[in-house]
């Protein structure tokens, strides 16, 4: 028997399957102890049943063959509480499976082990609802976990699981993975098909995982990956992504270094270690600096409020009588867009957003990377849910996302890469690269990872 669940990445786990080092069903059951004992509140559902018969089938050939995987809790499983992390819906089942968590487990041959928290409706880049309550950071408790995908980072950054998956619609997978110390890569606008009943509207959701290390990302890629029709914007299949993980040239591609995008206002010390990676970065992978002004405009709140119409689609008849079910800013959020939001508002977000797509276009006219920060500062306090002082200083929820909203609004990749702490805390860089181009951004991340490796597992988590 194991004592703890693996604590290296989930390709190295896989390896140890296929050795006999371990065998899947000793690995659940490290897993669902670890779990039962954890005090991160990273997975609101466990299904023992399922997964202990998973494990037992499991077929170690395949790709995360009998590796247990958290799966995010607004992404479906036919037969698990589809609540969205909202008390409006703690009845309800899914009726389906989605398209990525299925090729998963079908594909991939993953022990589906429960659900990780997340955010109402992945509506905030936090880590507390009314449904599930807080969860922590596992770097330091009492931080948050970030947001949408908190469960998931906490999850994979505690030592519960290797890998889980993810969901990013303004930086859900890069700013939880940011604050937990992992590789969070946001792929090109449909490279990961999210349906089935894709909701298009505002088509800057994409699917992915949260991840130990750069190469479980690419071997997730090669599992979920390629076109399906019920996302109908879905991409082409491309092959190979672990296999030709590293092969890319980056010798002198063009990158702009703008630690804070023009836009946010990031901690001093956050900067100065986003600097000296990129300064790193630039040097090992041959890079080429370009030196130029990075300004991308924000998006006003005519284009947020335009976004509830997918919430109010589905809450339908419910609305205003849940009111007092949602967490206070999502409720808020409903109440002004039904109140404001008319043609001449949507006309004025979708003015925007197209000048928030020519300026991404015009930056990479000029270069081929931009680095800046994952998030503004370190993880916050965990119970913070809305702008609130702490010590004196206003965290504004808005600007934790001013860094990865763009890369969201015009569909370009984009990934959290772990640099060096500040005050015991993880520090993200991240990288943003033109449309389809995702391979040089995990090469990119991999010579950071080859040079200056990260702890897969925050300190203190079992092993």
């Amino acid at each position: 028997m194991v004592d703890a669940p693996w604590s290296g990445d989930a390709c190295s786990l896989v390896e140890a399957l296929r050795a006999g080092e371990r065998t899947p069903t000793e690995e659940l059951e490290a897993t669902l102890a670890a779990i039962e004992g954890s005090e991160l509140n990273a997975f609101c559902h466990v299904d023992e049943e399922g997964a202990r018969a998973a494990a037992a089938a499991a077929d170690v050939s395949l790709p995360f063959g009998g590796v247990p995987v958290g799966v995010k809790q607004l992404q479906e499983v036919e037969g698990w509480p589809h609540t969205e992390a909202s008390l409006v819906f703690a009845d309800r089942v899914a009726p389906h499976t989605t398209t990525m968590v299925d090729r998963l487990r079908a594909a991939g041959g993953a022990t589906l082990v429960g659900q990780t928290t997340a955010s109402e409706f992945g509506g905030l880049n936090v880590s507390v609802t009314k449904a599930n309550g807080v969860t922590h950071n596992p770097w330091e408790h009492g931080r948050t976990a970030g947001g949408s995908s908190g469960g998931s980072s906490a999850a994979v950054a505690g030592g519960l699981v290797s890998i889980a998956s993810g969901g990013d619609g303004g930086g859900s997978i890069r700013i939880p993975a940011g604050f937990n110390g992992l590789v969070g890569m946001k792929g090109t606008a449909g490279r990961i098909p999210r349906g089935p009943r894709t909701l298009i509207h505002p088509m800057t959701v994409v699917a992915g995982c949260q991840a130990r290390s750069v190469r479980d990302v690419a071997r997730w890629y090669d599992v979920t990956t390629g076109f399906d029709a019920r996302d109908p914007y879905s991409l082409p299949r491309v092959e190979g992504w672990e296999r030709d993980l590293g092969t890319h040239d980056l010798r002198g591609l063009r990158v702009a270094v703008a630690p804070t995008l023009g836009a946010a206002v990031v901690a001093d010390g956050v900067q100065e270690r986003v600097l000296t990676a990129a300064e790193a970065l630039v040097r090992d992978a041959g890079l080429t600096v370009v030196d130029m002004t990075v300004a991308l405009p924000a998006l006003d709140l005519a284009w947020a409020l335009a976004n509830m119409v997918g919430l109010r689609m589905e809450l339908g008849d419910l609305w205003p009588g849940c009111k007092e079910d949602l967490t206070k800013e999502i409720a808020f959020g409903l109440e002004m867009a039904d109140g404001t939001v008319d043609l001449a508002m949507n006309a004025r977000g979708e003015a925007a957003r197209t000048m928030a797509n020519e300026a991404m276009a015009d930056i990479f006219d000029q270069v081929d990377l931009v680095i800046c920060a994952t998030n503004p500062d370190v993880a916050f306090p965990a119970h913070i849910s809305t702008n609130t002082r702490v010590a004196g200083q206003k965290v504004d929820l808005g600007n934790n996302g001013a860094l990865t909203i763009p890369a969201n609004i015009s569909g370009n990749p984009a990934i959290s890469i772990p640099v060096e702490p500040l005050d015991g805390l993880p520090v993200g860089m991240q990288v943003i690269g033109r449309h389809h181009e995702d391979a040089l951004l995990l090469d990119l991340a991999a010579v950071v990872e080859r040079e200056c490796p990260w702890p897969l597992v925050a300190p203190g988590a079992p092993v």
